[in-house]
């Protein structure tokens, strides 16, 4: 059985694209549907994209476009799963929307968050090396919120930007051996996405679901999703944390014979090996 793993938004773009047939034609995607330019990572004549939104789109244009590769070389997922932005993708991929429309939904959900971003200052911080409780109160004391719950020692926060930097010193104050701390639009994957969460519902009420050909397993609950529910998950989950740890978990327990990580980076690869360590330990 082979799995497929859809990552995040990458936090830079790699250096150098193969410019092949499969990637052309997902530049073309790009510019159609987003106005934006994959191959040189800028908007083109007459759109307006944020540099977090065009980051946004190149994670999941790399995406879909290793999925094309893969596919090209006879490697078919028996199951997929996703972590936070690679939810676009992934839909994708399993069949429950075609690219340009997976490209349009991620675009037009990043410049709702980008119009968020322009009434007040965000970021993310990154703690690492202290547990879930520590990381949990520093975030509740600074008024923030624990985004991504990677490993039992790896999280990701999101908030205010002085919240942020508040909670980040209580961690590094508590042990962690590294924080970390990046601009951003919007604090995804946390309830103070509540506030732009009609805007949301009515980007993906234009968007037409189908039922996944291939089982695609959503990083809250660590279910599959239904054509029925898929509408209300991608709404909903960016109000919530990715609770990756119970993910590959989860994942680990189907007896799975190869992983392939579909994107930008390794950093799923790299939280996976960190869970398997911990859990031989």
């Amino acid at each position: 059985m082979i799995l497929w793993l859809f990552p995040g938004q990458p936090l830079q773009r790699e250096t150098l694209l193969p410019e092949d047939n499969d990637l052309l034609a997902i530049d073309r995607l790009c510019r159609e549907r987003c106005g934006y330019d994959l191959i040189n990572h800028q908007a083109v004549a007459g759109a307006v994209l944020s540099p977090h939104t065009m980051l946004q789109l190149y994670g999941v244009a790399l995406s879909l476009y290793r999925a094309r590769r893969l596919r090209r070389e006879g490697v078919q997922p028996d199951l997929i799963a996703e972590h936070s932005l690679g939810l676009y993708a992934a839909l994708a991929a399993s069949g429950s929307i075609d690219e340009g429309d997976a490209l349009e939904l991620a675009c037009r959900i990043g410049g709702c968050m980008a119009a968020m971003g322009a009434q007040q200052q965000y970021a993310l911080g990154c703690a690492i090396g202290i547990g879930q409780a520590a990381v949990e109160q520093a975030a509740a004391e600074a008024g923030v919120f624990v985004a991504n719950y990677n490993t039992s020692s790896h999280f990701l926060l999101a908030g205010p930007a002085a919240g942020i930097e508040a909670a980040l010193s209580a961690c590094r104050a508590t042990g962690a051996f590294s924080v970390s701390q990046f601009p951003c639009e919007a604090p995804l994957h946390t309830p103070l996405l509540a506030a732009i969460s009609d805007q949301l519902t009515t980007i993906v009420a234009d968007y037409r679901f189908q039922e996944p050909s291939i089982p695609l397993v959503e990083h809250v609950t660590q279910t599959r999703l239904t054509a029925e529910r898929i509408p209300t998950f991608v709404v909903d989950e960016l109000l919530q944390p990715v609770y990756w740890e119970w993910t590959w978990r989860q994942l680990r327990a189907t007896g799975f014979d190869r992983c392939i990580e579909v994107g930008s980076g390794q950093a799923l690869t790299k939280f996976n090996r960190w869970i398997d360590t911990e859990a031989a330990v």
